[in-house]
């Protein structure tokens, strides 16, 4: 198959719209796929609330923070509250729709402290009081409660799935990937990645055995150009490797890294998320089997020690600066 070049529809299709399989986590990253969302979500889940103090954390231009603002409380993700009458001002707090993200960015903490090879400004440690122990969240099998592992892992297509335009919202350059370890904030490497749309939608693909070019490039239906520089970039940042399959000219595969295994988690969850809020009525685009106990998956963050469901009012977080 040959590549369609960006914005050179085919001949015989010139109108019509390139559509592909319908996906939760595609759906999911339209609301929080960019850099500049998820540093206010994450200055959000830190506790900051007033419009001055997510700007100053996260060193945002005060429109950019406006405007992902207006967008998350159009997705009903963010409400705002009043706290003063004179001058009338707000606070942005989560929606239940917001609150449970919460696994998703345990996850990202998950991999962040797996995987980060920048130094952030602070560490959370988390202690679970159901069971009086200090905790670091995993992903559990909520029927066998083992850790899963994607290697553990079977899908097949689900009564939701169809076909749906691929269409993209056009966003500006994301911030300069080298300013994030600067910030007052947790995740760098972890944000990387869930805020580069592109980066995730290639990821998705891999995972389900997608790894040729051409093939990615159908199922995502990403620009030719962007998609060779994400892959770049993903090989770059060992998420991904490259497997030659053919030579004159060479061709390569793209494979998962111990890294890129790892990232797996954070999709799950947004998959999960995802398959809550946007899925049909129909039911989920996939379902995964867990061929560890035979059960389709019910993917949970779980404690470390007990491995029963982390929920926000049975955490504990503290918080070590580390410069």
């Amino acid at each position: 198959m040959q590549p369609i070049q960006p914005n050179t529809p085919p001949e015989t299709a010139q109108d019509a719209p390139r559509l592909i399989k319908t996906c939760s986590i595609w759906r999911a990253l339209n609301d929080i796929g960019d850099v500049p969302t998820l540093l206010i979500l994450e200055t959000i889940w830190l506790g900051e609330r007033q419009f001055k103090s997510i700007q100053t954390r996260t060193k945002l231009p005060k429109s950019v923070v406006s405007d992902r603002l207006k967008k998350l409380i159009a997705a009903d993700i963010v409400f705002k509250e009043p706290y003063s009458q004179k001058p009338l001002r707000y606070e942005y707090r989560f929606t239940p729709k917001g609150l449970d993200l919460e696994w998703v960015a345990m996850m990202l903490l998950r991999f962040e402290k797996k995987w980060s090879t920048k130094t952030t400004k602070f560490d959370v440690q988390l202690v679970h009081t159901a069971c009086g122990s200090p905790t670091n969240p995993e992903p559990i099998c909520g029927h066998c409660k083992q850790i899963i592992k994607s290697k553990d892992l079977e899908w097949k297509e689900g009564p939701g799935v169809g076909l749906m335009e691929a269409s993209y919202i056009r966003r500006r350059q994301n911030r300069s990937r080298d300013n994030l370890s600067e910030l007052d904030l947790l995740y760098t490497d972890s944000v990387e990645i869930l805020g580069d749309r592109w980066a995730s939608l290639i990821l998705r693909s891999v995972f389900t055995n997608i790894r040729r070019y051409d093939d990615i490039l159908n199922d995502t239906a990403i620009a030719t150009n962007i998609l060779s520089e994400r892959l770049n970039w993903l090989v770059e940042n060992n998420v991904l490797t490259e497997v030659l399959y053919q030579t004159r000219p060479d061709r390569f595969e793209y494979w998962l890294t111990h890294k890129g295994y790892d990232y797996y988690t954070v999709l799950l969850m947004l998959m999960r998320w995802g398959d809550k809020y946007y899925g049909s009525t129909e039911g989920p685009p996939v379902l995964l089997h867990h061929k560890i106990c035979g059960n389709e998956l019910d993917p949970i963050v779980g404690c470390s020690h007990c491995k029963e469901p982390l929920i926000s009012s049975e955490l504990k977080q503290s918080r070590t600066d580390t410069k």
